[in-house]
């Protein structure tokens, strides 16, 4: 009856077992809800703080609602300040303008007279009407704007006198056009002309060469639009930082003041602001989410697939990120140096020895990336959680001290400096103390993040069946009640689980595998024989042997029970399911050669036997550690039943073991290797020589002999 619950036991976690190469419907749906839980919690945290900051909803131009104070004292670098100065140097810079043109009063003078020998013509025809000529004259570009009054007047100038404008004119023109005149100073300069024309002239012959001359009057020189670029750039460099200091206790912003962008930079020092968040930030944040999520999902398939799939694990993964998802949305989000000492290396360490290194480095970007964007998109709270996380899971491997989990945060706490020697450095400064304080901070922050892995190991471990190597370490201290119970009902099974432990953890080292976990699983794998020990050779004394009164079939059904006895204690004593593992998988579904050929022999035909009786009903080794145990059970027991008389016997008697579980397809499900096989059979065949070779008879003493004539002869080791 036994025999066929475990069976159907057996069949039932095969059936469910989930291999990482083909995962069933209900694994991608365990995936998909957990991580939409973990997405789910991450937009939560970054788009809302979790706890009430103090901070208040303002944005430039909202009327205050009370007054708010500075919480303590701050000296900062004011961008929008800095920017008015800028500014103000900027339009403090005088326009550049280009030299006055040589070339281009040469021109005018020049065109002044040629324009001049031409009104000369026009007034010597002797053909031409008063009204010919006045349209004559105003044909002439530069006489467009000339009234008829000043036209009449320079037609009907008498010829000494226009000899004396046209000198004055091409006089004067020569002389103001070798003086700057900008674009904007041309008007400035007809009105300086009246006074430089000669004294000598009459009123009339003034006002028309100062009319001439007014005419042929252009800008030399103009603005020069890069050179003064330039100087204003300059300018707004040659700004240097423009601080503000705050004193504890200082008003920043009076109730029923508006609220200025000056106003809205201070409190956003002080974090004491939360601006206005839209749909579009909550979708913002989702997107990120899902994203963040689907590349942790993503790189743990590919590298670490028994995270993703396999039993508990996924679970855990998702749990523990979220637990400490939240808690940095706890302490991040309120600034200051607590949000430094926010223990995301902690995740790291977690996953580590739980998962692996893989897991553990990835959760550790993972939360990076969230940290960074709780901290106001924040690029060095960001490296500074993910590279405080990345190298506590480079440092971890198996945690087999506590001292290995301090020093992963010693290095933690100089990662953390580094990175913030980086941000704070590359900054002009005014003061050290927020440098200090972020240090000694992300200090402490390594070893707060050691003492909470420490004490969560101990909590993960039992609750979600996770084989931690602490939890390891304690389950094969000699103390544990089972082991106890083993050594005082059972000393022989005792021993042989010792010598089992011994020949496969040796193996387990040579092939790779985890050695402690063999150790550990070889102990506990005999354990059911604790309910009627006295049914195994190695237990039994005085040659009595309770099967020689039983039938094989029920002497079998008293063997293979054993299997399913451990199993009840291991659950009863709470022992992992990697440790129950190693209880059915040791024997797997082999044979008890000796019985069924007793029951064949009694029944005289192979046929009348049924065969499935004298099996055991565990499953072929799943894992490279089980393995090993069986076939350092099957080896261990073997020569020591057979005695060899010399160590190529014992070799035989290895390979012959271990050819009979290839045989039988034993090893197929455990991922051994044929270079796995073989070093097993070179480890196995060297410790078993050394702890089966002959044995050398030491003669006794005459008085020996007398005294005890009737006792057998004692073997000594050498």
């Amino acid at each position: 009856m036994r025999s066929r619950e475990l069976t159907n036991e057996n069949e039932h976690r095969r059936d469910h077992a989930l291999s990482p190469d083909r995962p069933r419907w209900w694994a991608w749906l365990r995936l998909i809800l957990l991580g939409a839980v973990l997405a789910a919690v991450t937009t939560l945290v970054m788009f809302r703080p979790l706890l009430p900051t103090g901070r208040v909803l303002l944005e430039q131009g909202d009327v205050a609602l009370e007054t708010i104070r500075a919480p303590y004292s701050l000296v900062y670098d004011s961008r929008i300040r800095q920017q008015e100065e800028r500014e103000r140097a900027a339009a403090g810079v005088s326009p550049i303008y280009s030299s006055p043109f040589g070339d281009l009063a040469r021109q005018q003078l020049e065109r002044s007279r040629d324009v001049l020998d031409y009104l000369g013509s026009v007034r010597a025809d002797p053909l031409g009407s008063p009204a010919q000529k006045r349209g004559w004259v105003l044909a002439v570009d530069e006489f467009t704007h000339l009234t008829p009054e000043k036209i009449d007047g320079l037609l009907t100038l008498p010829a000494d006198s226009w000899e004396r404008v046209q000198l004055e004119t091409v006089a004067v023109i020569g002389q103001i056009m070798r003086q700057e005149i900008r674009e904007g100073q041309v008007s400035e300069a007809k009105r300086r002309v009246p006074r430089m024309i000669a004294l000598d002239l009459s009123d009339e012959e003034a006002a028309l060469a100062s009319v001439l001359v007014q005419s042929f009057i252009v800008p030399n020189s103009f603005l020069d639009a890069d050179a003064t670029a330039a100087a204003q750039t300059e300018a707004r460099e040659a700004v240097g930082p423009v601080t503000r200091r705050f004193e504890e206790g200082q008003v920043i912003v009076r109730e029923g003041d508006p609220v200025s962008a000056l106003d809205i930079e201070v409190l956003d020092e002080f974090g004491l602001r939360r601006p206005r968040a839209a749909w579009t930030e909550l979708v913002g944040a989702a997107l990120l989410a899902i994203f963040g999520v689907t590349l942790l999902y993503v790189y743990l398939a590919r590298f670490e697939p028994q995270v993703v799939w396999d039993g508990h694990h996924p679970v855990l993964l998702v749990l523990l990120t979220i637990v400490f998802v939240l808690a940095s949305g706890l302490m991040v989000p309120a600034g200051g140096v607590l949000r430094y000492l926010a223990p995301a290396p902690a995740l790291a360490m977690l996953l580590t020895a739980t998962l692996g290194r893989h897991a553990g480095a990835a959760a550790a970007v993972f939360l990076g990336g969230v940290t960074g964007v709780m901290a106001n998109n924040s690029l060095e709270m960001a490296i500074y959680a993910a590279v405080g996380g990345l190298i506590a899971a480079l440092a971890l491997d198996r945690v087999e001290r506590i001292g290995e989990l301090f020093r992963a945060g010693a290095l933690v706490a100089v990662a953390h400096l580094t990175v913030l020697a980086v941000f704070y450095l590359g900054e002009d400064v005014n003061q050290t103390s927020g440098l200090v304080l972020s240090s000694l901070a992300g200090l402490a922050n390594g070893g707060l993040s050691s003492s909470l892995a420490l004490g969560m190991l101990f909590l993960v471990g039992p609750l979600f069946d996770v084989v931690t190597t602490m939890r390891l370490i304690e389950l094969s201290r000699p103390e544990h009640p089972l082991l106890q119970r083993l050594l005082r009902e059972a000393p022989a099974t005792y021993h042989h689980s010792l010598m089992v432990a011994n020949l496969a953890e040796q193996a387990a080292e040579g092939i790779g595998a985890n050695a402690l976990l063999v150790r550990v699983g070889a102990y506990y794998h005999d354990i059911g024989k604790l309910a009627r020990p006295y049914f195994f050779a190695e237990n039994q004394a005085d040659g009595l042997n309770p099967h020689d009164r039983l039938d094989p079939e029920t002497s079998a059904e008293v063997i293979v029970s054993h299997v399913s006895d451990g199993l009840k204690l291991a659950r009863r004593h709470r022992l992992p399911a990697r440790i129950r593992a190693f209880i059915p998988e040791h024997h797997g579904g082999g044979r008890v050669s000796f019985l069924y050929q007793k029951a064949v022999e009694l029944a005289g035909d192979e046929t009348l036997v049924e065969e499935g009786r004298f099996r055991y009903p565990g499953r072929p080794p799943q894992s490279k550690e089980t393995a090993l145990v069986m076939l350092a059970d099957g080896c261990e027991a073997a020569v020591r039943a057979a005695r060899p008389a010399s160590g190529d016997e014992v070799t035989k008697i290895v390979n012959r073991i271990i050819d009979q579980r290839v045989e039988d397809g034993q090893l197929n499900e455990s991922g051994l290797t044929l270079h796995d096989i073989e070093v097993i059979r070179r480890e196995y065949a060297s410790a078993l020589k050394g702890t089966f070779h002959p044995r050398i008879k030491y003669p006794r003493a005459k008085v020996e002999q007398d005294i005890s004539e009737t006792e057998p002869v004692l073997d000594v080791s050498v």
